[in-house]
């Protein structure tokens, strides 16, 4: 597939790739392709969206792994030119399939021409907006793009194990809500971010920082959204979990797929909630972030509409 020009891009996502390698008692280790940015453009390039990825990869065989299981979904690779190991994460699983992860990822994203201002959204993800020295080039790409027109999202996805000084992590976290329009983030980022604070009132009060829409993830118990016309949630969609690696990125991806505007509806956002939480349902039931594909995602969507009435 040639490589399309930045006119061509439905979604330009920046942020880390990782090889995850999956360990569980008995078994041995499983690398898959991951990282989270990596893992929300694999997800909206499944659904069909004409996607990218700015990213770092090592000439190496975690690097050449990923390469190819983003070429297969359809995503195109963009580098910074730096040669540099592709980061590694263990990702160990406890009985119930919940993950715990063991990083070792640098991100020294290069000053490079971004091709934002051409894509119609830019989503920034995860390490990748905190992690210095590259946290501040993307942080850059992320200003300019909301400048140019383009919509912006972005999922903190915080890794407290890589995050040694609290404070500058909210600094961080802080200035890319604030440039974004529509921000994700789980419970137990907000819940790190600011101890002791409901996490609701700390998503309403990002809110008044400028995104038109915020989104948490409750795990089990669902989803909410809080947007100027008011709130809106939804349950998680029943599924049977093998491991929880890549959930909130498949929700993440869906979210992104179906939310065409900076500025949705109660009704919209509602809408595309319970298509996250279907997307998520699909990934947790297997092995590894494998997102849905849409043929996958409509039968789901359909299935559950047929066992609600």
């Amino acid at each position: 597939m040639p490589d399309p020009s930045p006119a061509d891009l439905d979604f330009l996502i920046v942020g880390e790739c990782v090889a995850d390698i999956v360990r569980t008692t008995g078994r041995s280790d499983r690398p898959h392709p991951g990282g989270s940015p990596a893992n929300v453009a694999y997800g909206l390039a499944r659904l069909g969206r004409r996607t990218a990825l700015l990213t770092q990869l090592g000439d190496d065989p975690y690097g050449r792994l990923i390469r190819a299981h983003l070429a297969s979904g359809g995503v195109t690779v963009l580098t910074d030119g730096q040669d540099v190991p592709t980061p590694t994460a263990i990702v160990t699983l406890d009985p119930s399939g919940s993950a715990s992860y063991a990083f070792a990822i640098d991100w020294t994203l290069a000053p490079t021409p971004a091709p934002t201002p051409r894509a119609r959204h830019v989503h920034l993800g995860s390490l990748a907006s905190v992690q210095e020295p590259g946290a501040a080039v993307a942080r850059r790409i992320l200003s300019e793009a909301r400048t140019a027109g383009a919509t912006v999202s972005y999922d903190p996805n915080i890794r407290p194990a890589l995050l040694a000084d609290h404070r500058s992590a909210v600094a961080a976290v802080e200035h890319c809500v604030a440039l974004s329009h529509l921000v994700k983030a789980s419970d137990e980022d907000l819940a790190w971010l600011y101890p002791g604070i409901p996490v609701r009132d700390s998503a309403a009060r990002w809110l008044t920082l400028g995104p038109t829409a915020v989104v948490v993830t409750c795990g089990r118990d669902g989803s909410f959204a809080l947007t100027p016309a008011g709130e809106t949630r939804t349950d998680a969609a029943p599924t049977t979990v093998v491991d929880t690696v890549g959930a909130g990125d498949s929700f993440m991806a869906a979210l992104l797929a179906t939310l065409d505007t900076p500025r949705p509806t109660l009704a919209a956002m509602t809408a595309s909630l319970r298509t996250a939480a279907a997307a998520a349902a699909i990934t947790v039931s297997r092995a590894g972030a494998n997102p849905p594909s849409t043929a996958e995602l409509t039968s789901a969507l359909e299935y559950r509409a047929l066992e609600s009435r």
